[in-house]
């Protein structure tokens, strides 16, 4: 695949939530979702997922399930995904964009309930008592929810570390994060673990045996560990994260956006992250700016038209958009200008 070529550029969005009538363009390899809270941040970000992920009936009703199970999270964790349920509660979707066109909606008439779907040029009515409520996954489109991945998601995209032989890479982007990190793995089949240093010199000196269950440490180096996979998992396709900085020090944020920008352009994967921090933004300026990159070639850091900010507010109550490109994110952030995310 040509970079670039499946990257999404625009998108438009109808009676979705919070977006009435919504449009936006020019998107870029990376691009960064701030704004206020509650202003629609993730369902922007949930309505180009759905779009993009959508290759038949059956991605597409699986990524308006996936929409409410996020949004429930707690509730259904334990529990076979209510299907139909889900459907109800999405009864009306409207995106389209430069790859998919897409239309959800219930119809009732005389008694007689429908569902409505159009898939581009492809339009399907099922009687509500005669769909069967059938689902299928595209695994190559990721979205780490706000609540992180669980282990099984974790260890599904572990593997494709190990697929590409990139576990090298892993450990030591790892290091970076916690030098007394030297491994991660999963073991006895389903356990993320890391093994730690356990010498004299190591604050893990305490322990007896150096591998640990990833329970173990803070959120934010599951987050860390979780982007990094997923981004190797996400080759020539996409990589959606709520709540990029969940759980990460600021003072690590710029070498995640570093690690992010490297991988984003070697593996050609767009990236879409949300974020209500202004450390996070000032960390990608950063990122890009000081050439702080360690691993990779000079090829891998990314122009100012791969990396956007996509600056949502509300202009008399309707949510609209911003969208800098990095020189111009850059400007505001060096002249300590008022973005509405901040």
């Amino acid at each position: 695949m040509k970079e670039q070529e499946h990257f999404i550029k625009n998108i438009e969005i109808k009676n979705f939530k919070c977006f009435e009538n919504f449009k936006a363009e020019g998107f870029g390899r990376v691009n960064l979702i701030g704004g206020k809270n509650n202003v629609g941040k993730t369902a922007f970000m949930e309505a180009v997922c759905t779009n993009i992920f959508t290759i038949d009936l059956k991605t597409f009703v699986h990524s308006l399930v996936y929409i409410e199970y996020t949004r429930n999270y707690l509730k259904f964790i334990n529990t076979k995904l209510p299907v139909k349920e889900f459907l109800e509660k999405s009864n009306l979707f409207y995106t389209k964009s430069n790859k998919n066109n897409l239309n959800y909606k219930i119809l009732e008439e005389n008694g007689i309930k429908e569902y409505f779907f159009k898939i581009n040029d492809n339009k399907i009515v099922v009687n509500v008592n005669d769909y069967s409520f059938e689902i299928s996954r595209n695994s190559k489109v990721k979205f780490i929810s706000n609540y992180g991945y669980t282990n099984g998601q974790l260890k599904e995209v572990y593997e494709s570390v190990q697929k590409k032989d990139k576990e090298e890479e892993l450990y030591k982007y790892l290091t970076e994060f916690d030098e007394y990190i030297l491994n991660f793995k999963i073991i006895g089949g389903d356990k993320p673990m890391f093994k730690v240093d356990i010498s004299n010199q190591s604050p893990y000196s305490y322990l007896v045996e150096p591998y640990r269950d990833i329970s173990e440490f803070g959120e934010g180096l599951r987050q860390y560990v979780s982007i990094i996979c997923s981004l190797y998992a996400c080759a020539n396709s996409y990589l959606f994260i709520d709540e990029i900085d969940s759980g990460i020090h600021h003072s690590k944020l710029d070498k995640l956006w570093d690690i992010i920008l490297t991988i984003a352009k070697e593996q050609n994967v767009q990236v879409f992250a949300t974020t209500h921090s202004k450390e996070c933004i000032k960390a990608l300026v950063t990122a890009n700016t000081k050439n702080v990159k360690t691993y990779q070639p000079k090829e891998y850091i990314l122009d100012s038209e791969e990396i956007k900010f996509i600056e949502l507010g509300r202009t008399d109550g309707k949510v609209d958009s911003i969208i800098l490109n990095f020189d111009e994110l850059k400007n505001e952030v060096e002249q300590n200008m008022e973005i509405r995310g901040w």
